[in-house]
This record gives C-alpha cells, sequence and structure tokens, in this order.
C-alpha cells in the first residue's frame, strides 16, 4: 500500500514506529518527505500535507476526545471545536489546544482517539448542556453505548449537572433537532407524546396535548419529494382532526423561544375555540418509544 493510502486510512496521520510495524522503512519515510507527499509534523510524526485534527493531535502529543473526536465516532454536534481537546500523559499549555482528564477506558484501536466512553464522559464535564446531548443522544441512540453505564459512572454529588444532562436523553430520537425540539417542550410544562402513529397520516415526529402535530424536518424534506410528501400528510392530519405545525433546523437550533412561542400560542387559541375541538385523540395509537 502506498504510505499517502495508509496515512490516509489512519485518519492523515500516524506515529513513526506505526509507520515501521507497518513495513514502511526509515528511508522510505524520508524520501516520501523529501518529495513533499508527507511532512514531518515533529519527531516521530508525519501525515499527509494539509491542516488535520488527528495530526493536531499528534503534533500536540495527545488523543482526540471531547468535541473534537465526535467525528470520529459519527457523532451528532450542534457546533465545530474551535480548539482541539486532548488528553495528554503530560498536559502543557499549548495554544489551541484544551487539556482533559488522562482517559480511563480502552482506547480507538489505531487511531489518535481515546474510547467513546470517554469522548462523552469528557463532553458532559466539558460542554454547555445541549451539546453535550447531542453528542450522548446519538451515542446511545445507535448503540454504541448504554445510558445506565453513563449514570453509573456519573454518581457522586459534584456529578448533579452531569446526570441532569443524561436525564434528557429520550429512547428514541431520529436526529438531533427532535432531542432539542423535545428538551424544550417538556421544559415549557407541554404533554409530550413522541412518534405516534396517526391512522391515514403514519408517524408524527410529536404529539403535543392530545391536539397538536410538531414536525421537525432536517435537510431530506426540502427535496421536491419530499415536500409534497409533508404538505399531504398536514392535509391528513388536519383532515383528521389535529393542527399542524413544522419546524426546521434553523427553528428548533437557533430561535427555540420563537417556536415554542408559537406552538404555546396555538394552543392558547384551540382553548379559546378559535380552532373546534374534534376527535382526534381517540385515533391516535403510540409506539413504545
Amino acid at each position: 500500500m502506498d504510505i499517502i493510502d495508509y496515512l490516509n486510512r489512519q485518519g492523515g496521520a500516524a506515529r513513526a514506529s506505526q509507520l515501521k510495524k507497518s513495513g514502511y522503512t526509515r528511508a522510505a519515510v524520508n524520501q516520501a518527505v523529501a518529495l513533499g507527499v508527507v511532512v514531518k509534523v515533529r519527531r516521530g510524526v508525519y501525515a499527509v500535507p494539509g491542516p488535520g485534527v488527528l495530526t493536531s493531535a499528534l503534533a500536540a502529543g495527545g488523543r482526540l476526545t471531547c468535541l473534537s473526536a465526535a467525528p470520529v465516532y459519527e457523532l451528532w454536534t450542534l457546533n465545530t471545536a474551535t480548539f482541539v481537546h486532548l488528553c495528554r500523559s503530560h498536559p502543557t499549555s499549548t495554544p489551541g489546544v484544551k487539556d482533559h482528564g488522562r482517559p480511563t477506558h480502552p482506547r480507538h484501536a489505531w487511531l489518535p482517539v481515546v474510547g467513546l466512553a470517554d469522548v462523552l464522559l469528557h463532553a458532559l464535564h466539558c460542554l454547555p448542556e445541549l451539546e453535550a446531548l447531542v453528542m450522548v443522544q446519538s451515542a446511545v441512540g445507535n448503540g454504541s453505548i448504554s445510558l445506565e453505564f453513563l449514570f453509573e459512572k456519573c454518581q457522586g454529588r459534584r456529578n448533579g449537572k452531569v446526570r441532569s444532562v443524561l436525564d434528557l436523553v429520550i429512547p428514541r430520537a431520529d436526529s438531533l433537532l427532535e432531542v432539542l425540539a423535545n428538551t424544550y417542550f417538556v421544559r415549557a410544562g407541554l404533554r409530550v407524546r413522541r412518534h405516534v402513529v396517526i391512522p391515514g397520516v403514519g408517524e408524527v415526529d410529536f404529539l403535543i396535548e392530545e391536539c397538536l402535530v410538531v414536525e421537525t424536518d432536517g435537510a431530506t424534506h426540502f427535496e421536491p419529494r419530499a415536500v409534497k410528501k409533508d404538505q399531504r400528510r398536514n392535509n391528513k392530519s388536519i383532515v383528521g382532526g389535529y393542527l399542524v405545525l413544522r419546524y426546521y433546523y434553523e427553528d428548533v437550533v437557533h430561535s427555540p423561544d420563537a417556536m415554542v412561542a408559537e406552538v404555546l400560542a396555538v394552543l392558547e387559541l384551540r382553548r379559546r375555540g378559535v380552532f373546534p375541538v374534534g376527535t382526534a385523540t381517540r385515533q391516535t395509537r403510540m409506539r413504545s418509544f
């Protein structure tokens, strides 16, 4: 295998010891550096040219964790890391680097990244509440880690805030929009059911106060066929006696207060009799989520 291909498979960078074990001699590595197809990041660390977070980790003598490791494990995130989150044996003051405690769980098999358990535990102690929540939700939701395990690791009085984030994890969320919207609706004191199946409509994201369907739509809902399908679902929901609101990424992530205010306004109008009360609540059934 070409040394460039090897480095790319390793995430863009590798230690000299890894290269040697994989059969690349010192002469071959030096030749690649001389040709400019490989760069020497620091002593004993080589990478493909160009910036890369894994390269930064190796250059700083550490392993990625927290938000910086989220892409490796394909976790949901609200923001990209503005600095590199690392675990290092001997932390030093390094510009652009945030050091976390030493890892206590098995690390990634070949990349300079700590294990998923440490990534999430560091995120829970480091990131703002909702940023940590979406990372944990995606890992729990895809079965990579159990919520019970994380609770077990977060006992004690000092971990009260961390457990409050874990309390927000729901059994199923098909997107980060769902877990965020659920958090906002519940905190507004609303009665919320998730993934409710409405005859003739199908499964909806939320049924609030047994009368208002709320859908949270990601990028795929902008495709022409998806738009038509969603509009027809809206029509069937209304014919069935439900009110319907739809929200997108910008609404849920950047304007949650406005979203909740609209939901409350619609419910208030219904309470006042502006929208007639139908028989919708007798037509629904809920899956066990």
